[in-house]
């Protein structure tokens, strides 16, 4: 689940209006910032494997530090407690866990079983929505729609750079998505990790849209 979880960073974003949606944006993908770091060092592995599941060929073989629900819960604690140490803002602290361990439970949702709950010899957990493209697109569209219609409704362009780059960031993620969807396959798993880089442009460039939009309720700048 990719869209999925960039709605959860829109939807949290009136809970905490003065968090950045940038820092809530890289907690939803606090997990896939790490892993094909961990990926290209070897810690972690998987697999092009067409036919793994109907929407993704990538059969994930090892990846306990970063994808089990035990790790996703030490990756969430060490988010929340830097945040509120650095922003001494506790109610933020708090969503910004949160958001990371949603990571591992809405990747339970659409993975196979593929998921460790601890590092070892572990049951893996998954619900395998991947296994059918058109729930899985109907799944995270609606997820992403209201997760944004959310957002829009808490906040309002200031100015032109709370508008243009905001459409822009939201055309980069679906063609992205069409693309890692239904494009070509990467042809092994270090063009994999080093293509899955480009998602650390979401946050910073999330971070800037935001920081030109104001709350609904304040007039805007003329």
């Amino acid at each position: 689940m990719f869209i999925g979880h960039l709605a959860l960073a829109f939807a949290a974003k009136p809970l905490v209006p003065r968090v950045s949606l940038g820092w809530l944006m890289a907690a939803t993908l606090f997990i896939d910032l790490l892993w094909p770091i961990f990926l290209l060092a070897g810690w972690e592995h998987v697999e092009i494997a067409p036919g793994n599941t109907a929407f993704t060929p990538l059969a994930f073989t090892d990846y306990p530090i970063t994808h089990s629900l035990v790790g996703a819960a030490g990756w969430a604690l060490l988010a929340a407690l830097a945040f509120g140490v650095w922003k001494k803002d506790r109610r933020g602290a708090w969503v910004i866990g949160l958001l990371v361990l949603s990571h591992w439970f809405l990747d339970a949702i659409s993975h196979r079983p593929d998921l460790p709950l601890w590092p070892g010899d572990s049951p893996l957990i998954g619900l395998g929505l991947w296994n059918s493209i058109p729930r899985t697109l109907m799944v995270e569209g609606l997820m992403f729609a209201v997760g944004v219609v959310l957002y829009l409704r808490a906040t309002l362009p200031g100015d032109r750079s709370g508008l243009y780059p905001f459409l822009g960031w939201l055309a980069l993620v679906l063609v992205s998505y069409a693309a890692a969807s239904f494009g070509p396959l990467p042809p092994d798993a270090h063009t994999l990790a080093l293509s899955a880089l480009a998602v650390y442009l979401l946050p910073p460039w999330a971070a800037w849209f935001d920081r030109h939009r104001v709350p609904a309720e304040r007039p805007l700048a003329r």
